[in-house]
């Protein structure tokens, strides 16, 4: 898939400012073809980030989240206030 089309759009909540902060992740929208190695791919080359993990949740209002966890030496936060969602 073209990085571009993976990450719909950052997804802000409560919650998701929480992990932002606790756990370093942030929470993407994704499209649903996508794959855990698609959304660390875009993630990594359209945020100049190094991504720890990925995982995927599908809810049942039919929209793919994936939850981000970034390296230690990368700051979700950082990144979250250069989106303009923090």
């Amino acid at each position: 898939m073209d990085v571009g089309d993976v990450v719909l759009y950052p997804l802000m909540t409560e919650s998701a400012s929480l992990m932002v902060e606790r756990d370093n992740k942030l929470i993407f929208v994704v499209d649903m073809r996508a794959g855990k190695a698609d959304v660390k791919r875009a993630v990594e080359e359209l945020y100049e980030v190094k991504v720890e993990s990925v995982r995927v949740l599908v809810s049942p209002q039919g929209l793919k989240k994936a939850f981000v966890r970034l390296k230690p030496e990368f700051r979700a936060s950082d990144v979250a206030i250069k989106l303009g969602i923090l």
